[in-house]
């Protein structure tokens, strides 16, 4: 275990303050759904677009399917059909968004495309969509594979200070939580913002199932994403869970570590949501509001959320919108901070 004191580093807690603060709901209530009266009256929504700005096998694919599965089947559309669109951290897909004529659409997002929307200085932004609602958030795990020498994040970590490139990791794309987590440790490490480009050898992907691939495979000497993408693969024993990235210990894996039991002071975890093309007028924005939150009442969502490990997060509308603008000025320091982007 590391002893050297370090200085913590939580964009997590940022991101709960902040959400604290726009809901002044600390007790656990959930934001209330939007009043019939705050927008004009819509025609009832009964078919809704889901787009994943991912290829397949990932979380942001995982909750597109999962949203999708329980709006049918709860009856509350009719049809949800999913699109993958991957690519550049969600950000092909984001574009893609703004040119969507179809308003009931409804694209999954999360900390991963604000984070790549920096580093691939897309044209498109967050900003130029409409925020719908936050759904949930995660902790992250750090794990390698089977047969690897590491046996402690410390190992791991050791090793890319003094051998920098010849260690890889794998995970998301370039920007998003997995690369964010990867930078925010070694510099919780000691390692200065401007050395972490120079001995990080981060190799993105845009789906999970690519990245659980390259670890299996042994392709690679470590990997990062959600715990619920990976528990299964820890659980089998062709993955090792080195760490996690909450505060606590998380059920899924009640043996691993946390990040800062192992010494290093960071704590992450990654929120995903949806959102709709900017413009929509705001009666359809009203309905879909409705659908999301008839949707986060469902016994169904509550039971994928404990099949997944996923952790309630919920913010609708303006809430939201709110949140998503502290995100992303938060994510831009932090990625500055950690020398990912300029």
């Amino acid at each position: 275990m590391r002893t050297a004191t370090k200085r913590t580093v939580s964009l997590a807690a940022i991101i709960a303050a902040g959400a604290l603060a726009l809901t002044a709901c600390a007790g656990g209530t959930t934001p209330a759904a939007p009043e019939k009266g705050d927008a004009p009256e819509a025609e009832a929504i009964t078919d809704v677009n889901i787009v994943v700005p991912a290829d397949p096998g990932g979380g942001w694919d995982q909750t597109g399917r999962a949203i999708a599965q329980v709006l049918t089947g709860d009856g509350i559309v009719s049809s949800a059909p999913v699109t993958n669109i991957g690519g550049a951290g969600g950000t092909v897909g984001l574009a893609s968004l703004a040119n969507e004529k179809k308003q009931n659409t409804l694209m999954v997002t999360g900390l991963v495309m604000v984070g790549a929307v920096e580093t691939n200085a897309s044209k498109v932004r967050l900003e130029d969509t409409t925020p719908i609602a936050r759904l949930t958030d995660e902790p992250l795990v750090i794990v390698v594979p089977a047969a690897s020498p590491y046996k402690t994040l410390d190992d791991l970590v050791d090793d890319i200070v003094a051998n920098g490139q010849a260690v890889s990791i794998t995970g998301g794309s370039a920007g998003g939580a997995d690369h964010i987590l990867a930078g925010l440790v070694l510099e919780a490490s000691g390692l200065k913002a401007e050395e972490i480009p120079t001995k990080l050898n981060y190799i993105p992907n845009s789906g999970g199932g690519e990245a659980t691939a390259l670890i299996i495979g042994n392709q690679v000497s470590a990997g990062i994403s959600g715990v619920g993408e990976f528990v299964q693969h820890i659980e089998s024993g062709d993955m090792r869970a080195l760490a996690v990235s909450s505060e606590n210990p998380v059920e899924q894996l009640p043996d691993t570590p946390t990040i800062t039991d192992e010494g290093i002071d960071v704590v992450l975890t990654n929120w995903r949501g949806v959102i709709a093309p900017g413009g929509i007028d705001d009666a359809t924005r009203a309905e879909l509001e409705r659908v999301v939150t008839e949707l986060h009442e469902t016994d169904a969502w509550t039971s994928e959320l404990e099949t997944r490990g996923w952790n309630d997060a919920f913010l609708i509308g303006s809430e939201f919108d709110s949140f998503l603008k502290t995100n992303i000025m938060d994510v831009s320091a932090t990625l500055k901070n950690i020398g990912l982007v300029g």
